[in-house]
C-alpha cells in the first residue's frame, strides 16, 4: 500500500471522512438527479465517446467514482466496467444504483494511490476526473499508479475543471457582478482546507467530519506526470463550458451545459487528456 507522511495520510482520512458524509445528501439531491430526474449521459461532452471510442466489451475502470453517476453509462454502453472510489458509503450507495439498474458493475472501496494494488487486473480504458485531481497530494505517484493500470496500448481519459476556473471569483462591481482573479491559476502551494457544513449540492447540512483537503494542480503539472510515467498525451482539450452552472450569471446551451453570457469572453472552464501506454 502506498504510504503518505503522518499528516498527509492524516488529511486523506478525513476526505474519506468527508466524503462518507457526503455521499447520503449527495444521493438525494436534485444535483445529482439520480432519481432517474438526470440521465446519466448528461455529465459527458460530446467529445468525450469521441476521444474514448468504442467501449463496448472493453475493460473500463472508473477511478474516484464516487456514487458511480458516471460509471453507470459506461455499463449502459457494454464497458465491462469497474468503479473504485476512497468513500464506503459512496461505494454502497453506487452497487444499490447499479443493481437497481441491472448492470453488472464491479464496486472497489480503495484509496487510488493503492489502485494497482487492489485490482488484480489490468485495463483498456482508466476514466477520472470532474473534481478528483484536486484530491491528489502527489501526482507523480498517482501517473505511476495509472500506468500499472493500463494494457499496452491502453489510454487515460482524464476530464476535469479547468485550473482557471478555481482561480476565478464573483465580484460585486456597482450594480453588476464581474468574474475577477483571486486566487493562484497555478497550483503547487500545497494543501488547502475546507471547512463547511455545506457541499456543492442542495440538500441539509452536514453534520460531522465537515473538513476536506484539496491540492491544486496546473494542467502543466498533470500532463508532465503523465508522461514522466511513460504516457503519451494523444488529447489534450480547453471547453468553455461546464455540466452545472458554477455562477448565477451562465446560461444552458441546446447541449444542457452552461457557458458564460454570451457577450463575456471566452475562457477555459473544463479540459480533458487522453493519454496512451
Amino acid at each position: 500500500m502506498t504510504s503518505f507522511d503522518d499528516e498527509t495520510a492524516r488529511m486523506i482520512a478525513a476526505n474519506k471522512a468527508n466524503w462518507d458524509a457526503r455521499a447520503p445528501i449527495h444521493l438525494a439531491s436534485a444535483f445529482y438527479g439520480l432519481d432517474g430526474s438526470r440521465p446519466a449521459e448528461s455529465w459527458f461532452a460530446d467529445y468525450e465517446w469521441t476521444d474514448l471510442g468504442p467501449i463496448a466489451g472493453k475493460n473500463l475502470l472508473h477511478l474516484q467514482c464516487h456514487l458511480g453517476t458516471e460509471t453507470v453509462a459506461f455499463a449502459s454502453k457494454g464497458a465491462k466496467t469497474t468503479g473504485l472510489d476512497l468513500s464506503g458509503e459512496s461505494i454502497q450507495r453506487a452497487r444499490r444504483l447499479a443493481q437497481d439498474r441491472g448492470l453488472d458493475i464491479t464496486y472497489v472501496e480503495a484509496d487510488v494511490h493503492d489502485a494497482d494494488t487492489v485490482l488484480d487486473r489490468t485495463f483498456d480504458i482508466v476514466y477520472t476526473g470532474k473534481g478528483s485531481v484536486c484530491y491528489l497530494p502527489d501526482l507523480d505517484r498517482w501517473a505511476g499508479v495509472v500506468a500499472n493500470l493500463l494494457n499496452p496500448g491502453g489510454s487515460l481519459y482524464l476530464v476535469e475543471f479547468h485550473p482557471l476556473l478555481y482561480a476565478l471569483g464573483v465580484v460585486p462591481i456597482a450594480d453588476d457582478e464581474s468574474l475577477l482573479l483571486r486566487a493562484d491559476y497555478l497550483g503547487g502551494r500545497g494543501p488547502e482546507v475546507r471547512d463547511s457544513t455545506r457541499t456543492y449540492t442542495d440538500g441539509p447540512p452536514l453534520t460531522e467530519a465537515t473538513a476536506s483537503y484539496e491540492w491544486r494542480h496546473g494542467i502543466g503539472e498533470v500532463v508532465t506526470a503523465l508522461t514522466r510515467a511513460g504516457l503519451r498525451i494523444d488529447v489534450l482539450r480547453e471547453d468553455p463550458r461546464l455540466p452545472w452552472p458554477r455562477w448565477t450569471t451562465m446560461e444552458a446551451g441546446p447541449d444542457g451545459w452552461f457557458r458564460l453570457e454570451a457577450d463575456e469572453p471566452r475562457i477555459p472552464l473544463f479540459y480533458a487528456v487522453k493519454a496512451v501506454r
